[in-house]
C-alpha cells in the first residue's frame, strides 16, 4: 500500500518512507510491483534465477546510480560508469546507493590490501614522521616510486627468468639438436649461426660441455654479463629474455608467445631485495624497532598490538586513524590479513569484506546499502559479525537491502521480500513479503528449506586408500602431513584463513596435478563473448545443425565470422565518439541487438533462427535437442549442476562466482577415476539446491571418482563420508590439522570451532 500523510490545508501527499515500484519487467520479472520499506533490513530470497538480482541489482541500485550521475557535469560523466534505464513503469523514493557486491577486486601485480584500503598511504606517513634514520617524504616508502622502489625489480618483488636448460637434451649433441626449441631445431636459421660461429662443440654432448662452453652457449659469453664472444652467438637464454620478457605487451598477445612464455618463464622472488620491493635506503628506516616491510607483513591482530606500543605524540593522530581501520578489519572478520597480501590472492567474499571496511566508519545517513550474499566465504562462528555489521548500518537510519541464501542473515531481517517460484521464466513473481516468522509458514520454496533439518549421515563411506600430503608448509601451513582417502566425499573445514585451500589447492592439487580437476570460482579463461555454448563446446554443434538443415557454411551462423552484422561488426552496439562529450553507445539498428546479419537470420532448424536458440534456457534447449545426443548430452550435464535457468548464449562475464563453477563443474562431469577439488559450491545456491548438487556430488562418487569440497555449509559437512578440519583459527593462529573423520565422530568428539557450530546445527 501507499502510505499517505495528511498536511495543513487538506492537502495530501505521498510519504516517502518506502521505495516504490510499479510495473518492472526487467528480465524475468512479470510486472511487479512491491514497496520496499526504508531505514529497515530487508532481504531478498528466493532460487537462483528467480529475479532477486534483477529487482535490487538491475533496477534500485542501476537507477539509484543513474539518476546520481545525472547530476554530475557531462566531463565527469564521461568517466563515470554508465547504467542503463530499467524497464519499469514507475520508481520512486530512490536515495543514494553504496554497493557491496562479489566481484573481485581489480588491480595488477602492485596492488595489495594495504593500497586498496588506504592503510598502506597512513603507514608510509607514519614511517616519514618518526621514523629513525629519517629517510625522506611518504613518497619515499612507496614501491610505486622511483625514490623507494627496489632498483632490481622495479617494485614488485618478483622478477621473471627465463630456464632454457630445461630444453637442452643432456645426452644429445649440438648436430644432434640438443636444444628442444623450435628456433634452434637443427637446420633451422638460429641453430645455423650457432653452428657457424666456430665457438661452440658440434659433436659434444651438452652434459660434457665445460663451463665456458655453456656460458656460450646459454649466454653468448664466457662467463654471464661479459659481452659475446661472437656476433654469431646472442647466447639461447639472452635470446628467449629478449624476445619473452623484454618484448611489448602487444606483441605478447600472440598465442605462440604466450605458450612459449608459460613452459619457459618462471617467476621468482627478486634476489635484491628478497620479495621487499623496496630499496635498501627505505627498509632502513624503523618504528618501534620495524622496517616499513616488517609492518606490513604482520597480520591485522600483531599490527595493531604494535602500533598502540606507539607513545611519540607526533604520530599519535596517525596511529589512532590506523588502529581504527584495523579494528574494523578485525571485527568484519578479516584478522588474519596482512598489508602485504597481493588483492588478486583474495576471494570474492574476502573482496566484500575489504569494501565493507570503508563504509563501517562513515558518518552518512540516508543511504541504501545493497549487499551481495554477504554471508559468502563465511565460517559460521563469523556470521554474527556479518549480523552486528547490517543492523549497526541500519540503525544509523540507512536502507540496507541485501540477496541472500543463509538462514542466519534471512532471520534477522526486519523484511523479507521471497521472489519465485522457480528460475528464469517459471520465476519472476513476488511470492512473499513479511517477517521471518511468516516466512516459515508461508509454504514456499524457501519458507520450507528454512524449516528443513539437514541429518548427519549415518553409513558414509570408509576409504581403501589415501594420496598423502608430508610436511606441508605453504604460507601458514605449519609443516603438516595428512592423507587424503580416495573414492569418499571428503570436506575440508576450518575458520576463514585456517589454511584449508592453500592445503587443497595449493599443495594438494599441484602435488597431483595428473589426476586432479580442479573446479573454482575465478573467472573462465575465455573471451567477453564467450557463452555456457562456446564454453563446453557444443555451439560448434548448433551451427553444423543449422548448416546441414539449410545447405550453408557453418561460419554463417557465427557473430564471430561471416554472419556477423557488417554494421557493428557483431559486437551488437555502436558506439559514437563526441569529443567533449559522452561517448555514445546504442544498440545497432542494422541488428536490433542480435549481433548477426540479416542472411543469418534468415535461416532457421525447427523453426527457430541462431538468435533465437541462443536465448533458450538450458531447460528448454534439451527438450529442443533432445534427440541429438552430442548437444543434449552438454545441456544435461547443466541441468544436473543445477543451472536449468541459464540461456546458452548467456555472457559468462555475467554469471556468479557459483555459477560460473558449476559451469565448469559440468565440462568435466562425466569423467571417471578423477580426483574432483571444488571450493564452495553451495556459493549463490538456494538451501533447496543444496540437496541437489550434493546428489550430483555423491553421484560422481559413485562412478568412481574422489570429490574434496572446501566448504563452510554445515549441511554439506553433515553429508559428508570424511572430515579434514583445519585450524584451530585463521593466520598464524591456523595451518594444522586439528581433526580428522566422520562427521559423527566430529560432533561426538571434537573440540574444535567447527565442531561447535555442527554439534549447535
Amino acid at each position: 500500500m501507499i502510505h499517505l500523510i495528511r498536511q495543513k490545508k487538506g492537502v495530501w501527499y505521498m510519504s516517502t518512507d518506502r521505495i516504490v515500484i510499479r510495473g518492472l519487467k526487467q528480465n524475468n520479472l512479470k510486472n511487479v510491483s512491491l514497496e520496499i520499506p526504508k531505514e529497515k533490513i530487508v532481504v531478498f530470497t528466493g532460487v537462483s534465477g528467480s529475479g532477486k538480482s534483477s529487482i535490487v541489482f538491475d533496477t534500485i541500485a542501476a537507477e539509484s546510480q543513474r539518476q546520481m550521475n545525472e547530476t554530475y557535469t557531462a566531463f565527469m560523466r564521461g568517466r563515470l560508469p554508465k547504467y542503463e534505464k530499467p524497464k519499469v513503469e514507475y520508481i520512486d523514493n530512490l536515495t543514494a546507493s553504496v554497493i557491496i557486491d562479489q566481484s573481485r577486486l581489480g588491480g595488477n601485480a602492485r596492488s595489495t590490501v594495504g593500497t586498496i584500503s588506504d592503510l598502506y598511504s597512513a603507514v608510509r606517513l607514519l614511517y616519514s614522521r618518526i621514523g629513525e634514520p629519517y629517510v625522506g617524504t611518504a613518497s619515499y616508502f612507496s614501491f610505486n616510486d622511483p625514490k623507494g622502489m627496489c632498483p632490481e625489480c622495479f617494485g614488485i618483488g618478483k622478477v621473471l627468468t627465463v630456464n632454457v636448460e630445461c630444453r637442452i637434451d643432456p645426452e644429445k649433441t649440438w648436430n644432434e639438436g640438443m636444444a628442444d626449441l623450435d628456433a634452434f631445431h637443427v637446420g633451422n636459421y638460429y641453430w645455423k649461426r650457432y653452428a657457424q660461429s666456430g665457438v661452440i662443440p658440434l659433436d659434444k654432448k651438452y652434459k660434457d660441455f665445460t663451463e665456458t662452453e655453456r656460458n656460450i652457449l646459454l649466454y653468448g659469453a664466457k662467463s654471464k654479463g661479459e659481452k659475446p664472444v661472437s656476433n654469431l652467438v646472442e647466447g639461447i637464454e639472452n635470446h628467449f629474455n629478449r624476445q619473452l620478457i623484454k618484448r611489448n605487451s602487444e606483441e605478447v598477445k600472440s598465442a605462440g608467445v604466450r605458450k612459449m612464455m608459460a613452459e619457459l618463464v618462471e617467476e621468482k622472488e627478486c634476489s635484491c631485495c628478497k620479495g621487499k620491493r623496496l630499496n635498501d635506503t627505505v627498509l632502513s628506516c624503523k618504528v618501534a624497532g620495524y622496517s616499513i616491510d616488517e609492518m606490513c607483513e604482520m597480520e591485522f591482530l600483531k599490527l595493531r598490538e604494535v602500533l598502540l606500543s606507539i607513545e611519540d605524540k607526533r604520530a599519535a593522530t596517525i596511529v589512532e586513524s590506523l588502529v581504527a581501520s584495523l579494528t574494523r578489519m578485525i571485527d568484519i572478520g578479516l584478522p588474519y590479513l596482512s598489508m602485504n597480501r597481493e588483492s588478486s590472492t583474495l576471494s570474492g567474499g574476502e573482496a566484500q569484506r575489504l569494501k565493507l571496511v570503508r563504509y563501517m566508519g562513515s558518518s552518512l545517513t540516508g543511504m541504501t546499502y545493497i549487499f551481495d550474499e554477504p554471508s559468502t566465504g563465511m565460517h559460521p562462528r563469523d556470521v554474527h559479525r556479518m549480523v552486528r555489521l547490517l543492523r549497526s548500518l541500519r540503525d544509523k537510519g540507512n536502507t540496507v537491502l541485501v540477496v541472500e541464501h543463509d538462514k542466519d542473515i534471512i532471520s534477522i531481517a526486519d523484511e523479507i521480500v521471497d521472489v519465485g517460484p522457480l528460475a528464469g521464466k517459471a520465476g519472476g513473481e513476488i511470492l512473499f513479503q513479511g517477517s521471518y516468522e511468516a516466512l516459515l509458514l508461508s509454504g514456499t520454496k524457501t519458507g520450507n528449506a528454512m524449516k528443513e533439518e539437514v541429518q548427519v549421515k549415518v553409513n558414509p563411506r570408509k576409504a581403501k586408500e589415501f594420496l598423502p600430503v608430508r610436511n606441508a608448509n605453504l604460507h601458514n601451513l605449519k609443516n603438516i602431513s595428512v592423507d587424503i582417502p580416495l573414492d569418499v566425499l571428503s570436506v575440508i573445514t576450518g575458520v576463514a584463513g585456517s589454511g584449508k585451500s592453500t592445503l587443497i589447492r595449493d599443495v594438494f592439487a599441484k602435488q597431483y596435478a595428473d589426476r586432479v580437476v580442479l573446479v573454482d570460482q575465478s573467472p573462465v579463461t575465455a573471451t567477453g563473448r564467450s557463452t555456457p555454448a562456446t564454453f563446453l563446446g557444443f555451439f560448434d554443434e548448433i551451427r553444423k545443425v543449422l548448416a546441414l538443415e539449410n545447405h550453408q557454411d557453418a561460419s554463417l551462423f557465427t557473430f564471430n565470422g561471416k554472419g556477423a552484422c557488417p554494421a557493428c561488426k557483431g559486437r551488437g552496439s555502436i558506439v559514437t565518439e563526441l569529443v567533449f562529450m559522452d561517448p555514445v553507445t546504442t544498440v545497432c539498428e542494422e541488428c536490433e541487438g542480435t549481433r548477426y546479419s540479416k542472411e543469418a537470420l534468415k535461416y532457421s532448424y525447427r523453426g527457430k533462427n541462431v538468435v533465437e536458440i541462443l536465448k533458450m534456457s538450458v531447460e528448454d534447449a534439451y527438450e529442443f535437442f533432445k534427440d541429438n545426443k552430442k548437444i543434449s548430452r552438454y545441456l544435461q550435464a547443466l541441468m544436473e549442476v543445477g543451472l536449468p535457468y541459464l540461456s546458452i548464449g548467456q555472457p559468462l562475464s555475467t554469471l556468479s562466482g557459483g555459477e560460473r563453477q558449476r559451469v565448469k563443474l559440468a565440462k568435466d562431469i562425466n569423467g571417471q577415476g578423477n580426483i574432483y577439488v571444488l571450493d564452495e559450491p553451495t556459493t549463490g545456491l538456494h538451501a533447496s539446491d543444496i540437496k541437489s548438487i550434493m546428489q550430483l556430488l555423491e553421484s560422481l562418487v559413485e562412478k568412481g571418482n574422489t570429490v574434496i569440497v572446501i566448504e563452510h555449509n554445515q549441511d554439506v559437512m553433515k553429508q559428508a563420508d570424511y572430515i579434514i578440519d583445519i585450524g584451530p583459527d585463521g593466520g598464524t593462529m591456523g595451518g594444522e590439522v586439528v581433526f580428522t573423520g566422520t562427521p559423527k565422530e566430529m560432533i561426538e568428539k571434537a573440540e574444535t570451532i567447527t565442531a561447535k557450530y555442527l554439534r549447535k546445527a
